[in-house]
């Protein structure tokens, strides 16, 4: 009887292991290579450039995760003034 227990318990870990090895052929290997990111002045986030808000401040560009983070940077820029 007991011999019949370790065995159930024995394939049931095997399974485990299987079933743990495929589900991880679902999950993305690496980000891609080459995506520029640049690095929210407001809350420090790293955005990258396709999904960023794009602002400008004499001429240089700026990213921000959100509308909220620029919105609040031009608020300290016009407090600064």
């Amino acid at each position: 009887m007991i011999r019949l227990l370790v065995w159930i318990l024995l394939g049931y870990v095997v399974y485990l292991m299987f079933k743990g090895r495929a589900g991880k052929k679902d999950l993305p290997k690496e980000t891609p290579v080459g995506e520029e990111t640049h690095r929210d002045p407001v809350c420090g986030v790293y955005v990258a450039k396709d999904d960023a808000v794009v602002g400008r401040l004499e001429g240089e560009r700026l990213y921000f995760c959100s509308m909220a983070c620029l919105e609040k940077y031009r608020e300290q820029i016009e407090n600064k003034s």
